[in-house]
Order: structure tokens, then C-alpha cells, then sequence
């Protein structure tokens, strides 16, 4: 059963992002702020971390052509994304402590940088027009914030979830 328990939530992650997702944009104080739930690439980055980091670029693969077709018509986009961010996360293990404050940072920084390389893509390809300083204000910093207070309110779950299965599968390896 824990076997099937991992994809299954990124594939419950994967459509929770769009119900959030119906949330955005807040008013705040006369301007709009635009939250984008990044669930899914958080929880591939917990799984590259604590799990398998080959496992996660995998599913960031999956997960990323899957997002490619559904939401944005643009192929490889998301699927090149992923499981970039996912092989990111997994080689600098090797560098940093696995202290779930260390993991959350990382993770967050990382979605920084994936907001950051969508919007210069969308930039390039003028889909956008919006200045730098106002993606700032109005989605990366809000979706920074939305996103941690996620993070801090699951983070623990994943990393028990994820070592729990890595418990089973070494149980499972030494009978």
C-alpha cells in the first residue's frame, strides 16, 4: 500500500494546484496579488531529497508533460522544468544537511527560481509584457509567501511520508 502512496499524492497535489489556483488573484490594499500553488514541484523536491532523486526527476517528467498538455499548450516546457528542478534538489544533498528547515529553504528557493525562469521564458517569447519589478510585487513575492505557509504546514508530512517508505523499501530489501 505505501507503495502506491507516494505517486498518489502527487497526483492528488497535481489537481489540488488548480483548485487553489481559482483563489487567485487577492486584492490587497487596491492591487492584485496572484497566488500560484507550486504543491507538486514542492513535493518532487522533498521526494528528490529525502528519497530518490532519479525516482523524482521521473515523476517531474510525468507530472511536467502532463502539466505541458493540460494547462500551458507549450510541450517540454514544464517537462524540461521539473525534472531539472528535481535533479537540482537531489545533487545538492551531497552539499547541505538534511534538516527539514535547510529542505523547506531550499525548496522555496528553488520555486523562486522556476517563477523566475517562467517568467523570462514568457518574456522572451513575449507572452508577457509585464516589468520585473512588477512580477515581483504582484506574483513572485505572494506566491513566495503563499507557497511557504504551505510548505510550513505539510513540509513535516512529506519528509514522514517519504521516510516511512524508505523504511519499507529497506525492510523489504533485508528479508
Amino acid at each position: 500500500m505505501m507503495r502506491f502512496l507516494i505517486p498518489l499524492v502527487a497526483v492528488v497535489l497535481f489537481f489540488l494546484e488548480t483548485e487553489f489556483a481559482l483563489f487567485s488573484p487577492i486584492e490587497w490594499n487596491g492591487q492584485f496579488a496572484y497566488l500560484v500553488p507550486r504543491f507538486l514541484i514542492l513535493y518532487l523536491i522533498f521526494l528528490s531529497i529525502y528519497y530518490n532523486r532519479k525516482r523524482a526527476m521521473l515523476y517531474g517528467l510525468i507530472f511536467g508533460l502532463l502539466y505541458d498538455i493540460f494547462y500551458i499548450d507549450i510541450i517540454g516546457l514544464y517537462s524540461f522544468l521539473y525534472p531539472f528542478i528535481c535533479f537540482i534538489a537531489g545533487s545538492t544533498v551531497k552539499y547541505i544537511h538534511q534538516h527539514l528547515f535547510v529542505t523547506t529553504t531550499l525548496s522555496l528557493l528553488l520555486v523562486a527560481l522556476l517563477e523566475i525562469v517562467l517568467y523570462q521564458f514568457f518574456l522572451l517569447i513575449s507572452f508577457t509584457t509585464i516589468p520585473f519589478s512588477e512580477f515581483l510585487n504582484q506574483r513572485l513575492i505572494p506566491t513566495m509567501i503563499a507557497n511557504s505557509i504551505y510548505l510550513i504546514m505539510l513540509g513535516w508530512t512529506f519528509k514522514y511520508l517519504i521516510q516511512t517508505r524508505v523504511l519499507q523499501k529497506a525492510n523489504q530489501s533485508i528479508l
